[in-house]
C-alpha cells in the first residue's frame, strides 16, 4: 500500500500547475545560494522531494548534474514529460528520503517543502539521510514553513531554533533567513531559508 497516497493523487489530474508550491523558475533564495556559496556547474546536486520537478529543471539548465526523487510516481512522470519538452537532463529516481537508496555524493541537497510535510519522529532520519548523501563539506539549502505562518493549515511551521534542534549535530547552521514560499498562494507564505552544511 502506498505510504503517501494523497501525494500521488495531486499528480494524477491536470491541476499540477494551480498546486500552492508550483513555482516555474528556479526558487531565488536557491539561485542566490548557489551564487553565495560558489556552488560550480557541473556539481551533483540532489532535489529532495522534486514534486513538479520544476527546480530540478532549472537547475539542469544551468549546467548541473541533478538527479531528483519523489515517492509519488505521478509528479515524477510529470516532471519527466516537462524536462524532456524542455530538453533538460535530469535523473529521475523514485525513492523514500527516509529509507533512501541512494547513494551520492552530492555537492549539494535542494528541499523546497519536502521536510516541512515529514512528521515530527521521521526529521531525525531526515538528517541521517541528508548526511549520507551528502560529500563531507557538502551544503543542504532547506526551505520550510516559518512559525510567522499565521494558521495552522499545510506544512509544519519551524523557528530557526527548531532547524537548530533537528541539524546542529550533523551539520553545521550557515544561516537562517526569513524568506517567502514563492507559488501560487497570495500573500505568499512565510518561509524560514536555511544553509546546512555537512560535518
Amino acid at each position: 500500500m502506498n505510504r503517501f497516497p494523497s501525494w500521488e493523487a495531486l499528480y494524477e489530474d491536470d491541476g499540477v500547475e494551480q498546486l500552492p508550491w508550483f513555482h516555474r523558475e528556479l526558487d531565488a533564495d536557491f539561485a542566490a545560494a548557489l551564487e553565495r556559496w560558489k556552488i560550480p556547474a557541473g556539481a551533483c546536486v540532489l532535489d529532495q522531494g522534486t514534486g513538479p520537478g520544476t527546480q530540478a529543471v532549472a537547475l539542469a539548465k544551468r549546467g548541473y548534474s541533478v538527479t531528483a526523487t519523489d515517492i509519488a510516481p505521478g509528479a515524477l512522470a510529470y516532471a519527466e514529460r516537462k524536462a524532456k519538452e524542455q530538453g533538460a537532463s535530469v535523473t529521475w529516481v523514485r525513492d523514500d528520503v527516509l529509507a533512501t537508496k541512494l547513494e551520492g555524493p552530492f555537492a549539494a541537497i535542494f528541499d523546497r517543502g519536502c521536510f516541512h510535510v515529514l512528521p515530527p519522529e521521521a526529521r531525525a532520519g531526515y538528517a541521517a539521510s541528508m548526511q549520507k548523501l551528502l560529500a563531507p563539506g557538502g551544503f543542504l539549502f532547506l526551505k520550510t514553513f516559518s512559525h510567522l505562518q499565521p494558521g495552522d493549515q499545510g506544512p509544519h511551521r519551524f523557528a530557526p531554533e527548531d532547524i537548530r534542534a533537528v541539524f546542529a549535530e550533523r551539520f553545521e547552521v550557515l544561516d537562517i533567513a526569513d524568506s517567502e514560499f514563492q507559488g501560487q498562494r497570495d500573500p505568499l507564505p512565510k518561509a524560514l531559508f536555511s544553509t546546512l552544511r555537512r560535518r
